[in-house]
């Protein structure tokens, strides 16, 4: 062979070489997620941000969305906590008393641009919501919010007081509660999975949900009456969460490699693909004939007063979680909010 040929050889040998070590020695990491690999979270957001930590770590790292859940979806932080998982996603409104610090941006007109509202909400944990422990022993990667929740009924407009007396609206968590019963309805608590079957049943007149989950979960028939609330009847926040060893064994290069499509891009990413979705399912329920109502002034008043009265449980309770100026993180939260939507 020739020394010019032999040398061509040996190059291709070492880099293919190299290659299957690189291969060979990647970081799989698992993430658990329990949404269907069909839900849009999953093709829309989870995969793409899959592949965006293989190819930015040079496939040093390699996420692998596993098929099935190791959990319920409440237990997802702590599956990413204890290391059961290496990666979770899932729903801060799970665990309303351990993130009591977070409070403020599911409260009523926490918002209604799931973009500006995630980013806003990124900017806070970085500026304010780190100084609570309950984040403490895990990798917070990012965060999300989903845009404005409001109320969907089988049967009528939901748009005065009067129209909400007695009425049985499925919703999660307290903090949805306390706004059900403070405007004189009837809370139910369920999953929205069970949405579907508890209005068939007649279980329930109406369920809180954001648009797209009206269309998403298959709800377009059972709920054709929506009432519009500006800013939003409430938010919920979400997570994406890292164990924290795992983070720690990972190489420098590769953990800034990982930041820097998590934290505000993914936020972004997160709130860019709700917008689009919201959007998207209100344009397919006015096709299809939906009524959609906006609340009348004794209705928007009463919800103010409701929000004004959990601010206030919510800055002794973020106080207390360690929060030195709860009144600093609002207004750093809906200046940001205002500055991002208006964009």
């Amino acid at each position: 062979m020739k020394p010019t040929c032999l040398k061509l050889s040996l190059f291709a040998l070492a880099m293919s070489s190299s290659l299957f070590a690189n291969t060979l020695y990647a970081d799989t990491l698992k993430m658990s997620s329990w949404v269907p690999t069909t839900h849009f979270v999953h093709t829309q957001i989870l995969e793409p941000w899959s592949k965006a930590v293989e190819k930015v770590t040079e496939g040093r790292v390699k996420v692998e969305i596993l098929p099935k859940a190791l959990g319920t979806p409440p237990q997802h932080w702590e599956l990413a906590r204890k290391g059961v998982a290496d990666i979770t996603w899932g729903n801060f409104t799970y665990e309303p008393d351990r993130f009591k610090s977070i409070w403020f941006a599911e409260l009523p007109f926490a918002g209604s641009d799931a973009k500006a509202q995630s980013v806003a909400l990124w900017k806070s944990y970085n500026q304010h919501l780190q100084a609570d422990p309950a984040y403490a022993g895990i990798k917070l990667l990012s965060v999300g919010m989903f845009g404005a929740g409001i109320f969907n009924h089988g049967s009528k407009p939901l748009a005065n007081l009067a129209d909400l007396a007695g009425q049985k609206i499925r919703m999660g968590g307290p903090i949805q509660q306390a706004i059900i019963e403070g405007l004189g309805a009837v809370p139910v608590s369920a999953p929205a999975t069970k949405a579907y079957e508890m209005l068939e049943s007649k279980v329930l007149d109406g369920s809180l949900h954001t648009i797209e989950s009206v269309v998403n979960f298959r709800l377009t028939e059972k709920l054709p009456y929506h009432t519009i609330i500006d800013k939003g009847l409430y938010g919920a926040t979400f997570f994406l969460t890292m164990n924290e060893k795992k983070w720690k064994a990972l190489s420098d290069a590769d953990r800034a490699a990982i930041e820097g499509i998590s934290g505000e891009a993914f936020a972004s990413q997160w709130g860019e693909v709700f917008n689009q979705q919201n959007s998207s399912a209100e344009k397919t329920l006015r096709d299809a004939g939906h009524t959609f109502s906006t609340p009348d002034p004794e209705l928007l008043s009463k919800i103010a007063e409701i929000r004004t009265k959990m601010l206030a449980d919510w800055e002794t309770a973020a106080k207390t979680a360690g929060i030195a100026d709860p009144k600093a993180l609002l207004n750093d939260f809906e200046t940001d909010y205002q500055a991002l939507a208006g964009k």
